[in-house]
């Protein structure tokens, strides 16, 4: 069992982890950049260590103090959270090589699976279904025109390290595409070090569905259900809900199949997730996976029950999945916002600045994830996320009402700081959001007139949405839920390529 783990990350996450290990007994060592010298995860551990200043690549990327960190307060795991080094598998073998426990995946599958035209070809190889495309880097703009000529109009490019959005070009005429593969090569190479692209046809009305999965280092992995990210602002989530309710209930049981055999094909081992794009129809296409803790997983969380950073930590410390499939039973509906210090009417800006008034709503079923306190100081070294607002209900009809009120009672204020509370209660007031029929390019398509919305609930704050006029929806209780025939078979789904362990491996 791991005694003492070091959180090499910052803000909620590193909180979210160190709650993790207080509710198991794990002594936590932080680590802080100068600015983050008075966060909230300093006073929460048991040791902190000042591993630089501001600059991410003069401390939480700087490989060399954040090990030595780990050693010198000895101790015995390193949890990168999601973001900085989560999916560096140069770093996870230099924590292997000082006998430190990485909590993640092996770094040669982090390997594989970091790399988007490899991990096509590796799931394309496991069964799972692809878009038209090439799972391997498209090397000039004369075999990108040969490619777009096989697989069609629109397509996206994509940088084959890429991650967060970036290093994605939608590409709707042939007349733009020497240009667009030129553009994303540089922006590949420029942010990821990487100029390697690869190709594939893009639904422009699709939905991006993730599937949560947990894996031992036995052979064993379960799917914890499926979440919808369908609402971004240019790749990038803005707000995520569970479960997918577009989806059958066939559709779904086939997906996380899916998610549980592709990951397993390539053993991973730990949380991940599998994404993958539906188009209209319903069919599903395998798009990338994440070998990492997600930003959304308190999602997954509320669904199901199940702490997925409490069970990352045990399956790194080599306990196998006590979970069987038949144990996950999402109940409800769930939805998380994520709380920017942006400006939505200046093109999404960062506006960071000190937080005079920071009060978390409360309430039924009500979480706010958060690294900062009341007088904290949001740096503009850092990604702009504030929190994480998420609510749980019996339907997602109750879930969106929920989360319009706990919107309403969330105040941040200080000089020069915004947020997307305003943009998130106007989402929620969408008729194709609230009908559930939007799609990946809404919110690029409706911007303005959310923006507008959104701004007229900033200048005058409505209580909260309209009356209900529908059924209340409650849960089943336990003893009535059935497992659906279409589900997995009941027990952690042994993996098709490795053998199992003995009782007395």
């Amino acid at each position: 069992m791991i005694g003492r783990l070091l959180v090499a990350n910052r803000g909620e996450i590193a909180v979210r982890v160190t709650r993790a290990c207080r509710e198991l007994g794990i002594e936590v060592v932080a680590v802080y950049s100068t600015s983050d010298r008075n966060s909230a995860v300093v006073d929460l551990a048991d040791e902190a260590v000042h591993i630089g200043p501001a600059a991410p690549r003069r401390s939480y990327l700087h490989v060399a103090n954040i090990v030595e960190a780990a050693l010198r307060t000895g101790a015995d795991a390193i949890h990168p959270g999601y973001g900085f080094l989560s999916e560096d598998p140069d770093f996870a073998e230099i924590c292997a090589a000082e006998g430190l426990t990485f909590v993640g995946p092996p770094p040669a599958v982090m390997q594989q699976m970091g790399n988007k035209a490899t991990a096509r070809r590796l799931m394309a190889e496991a069964g799972l279904p692809l878009l038209p495309g090439v799972v391997e880097p498209v090397g000039s703009v004369d075999e990108a025109r040969e490619v777009a000529e096989r697989i069609g109009y629109p397509l996206i490019i994509k940088a084959a390290a890429g991650g967060g959005g970036r290093g994605m070009t939608v590409v709707g005429d042939p007349a733009d595409l020497p240009d667009a593969f030129t553009a994303t090569r540089a922006t590949a190479r420029a942010v990821f070090r990487d100029p390697a692209v690869y190709m594939e046809r893009h639904l422009a009305r699709a939905r991006h569905v993730e599937v949560q999965i947990l894996c031992d280092t036995y052979g064993n992995g379960v799917s914890l259900g499926e979440r919808d990210c369908s609402l971004q602002r240019r790749h990038q989530k803005l707000l995520e809900e569970g479960p997918a309710g577009h989806l059958s209930p066939e559709q779904r049981a086939e997906l996380g199949r899916l998610a549980v055999h592709g990951a397993l094909s390539v053993g991973y081992t730990g949380a991940g997730t599998m994404e993958f794009l539906v188009d209209e129809s319903g069919s599903a296409y395998f798009m990338e996976m994440n070998a990492r803790i997600q930003v959304e997983h308190p999602v997954t969380e509320l669904l199901t029950g199940i702490d997925l950073v409490r069970e990352q930590i045990l399956v790194s410390a080599g306990r196998r999945l006590q979970l069987h499939q038949s144990d996950v039973v999402p109940r409800g509906a769930a939805i998380e916002c994520r709380i920017n210090a942006e400006d939505p009417a200046r093109g999404f800006a960062p506006a960071p600045g000190r937080l005079d008034v920071l009060q978390v709503p409360d309430g039924p079923w009500t979480r706010f994830d958060t690294g900062y306190r009341q007088g904290d100081t949001v740096s503009p070294d850092y990604d702009s996320l504030l929190g994480k607002l998420v609510v749980w209900a019996p339907d997602r009809e109750q879930a969106i009402r929920r989360m319009d009120r706990a919107l309403a009672e969330l105040r941040v204020e200080g000089p020069g700081v915004h947020t997307t509370v305003a943009l998130h209660r106007a989402l929620l007031r969408d008729p194709d959001v609230t009908a559930d029929r939007h799609d990946i390019q809404f919110l690029d398509r409706q911007l303005p007139d959310v923006l507008a919305r959104a701004a007229a609930l900033a200048d005058s704050p409505t209580p909260g949405l309209p009356a209900s006029r529908g059924a209340l929806s409650l849960v089943q209780p336990a003893a009535d839920a059935q497992p659906d025939p279409a589900t997995p078979p009941e027990g952690p789904t042994p993996c098709p390529t490795r053998p199992s362990l003995s009782a007395t491996s």
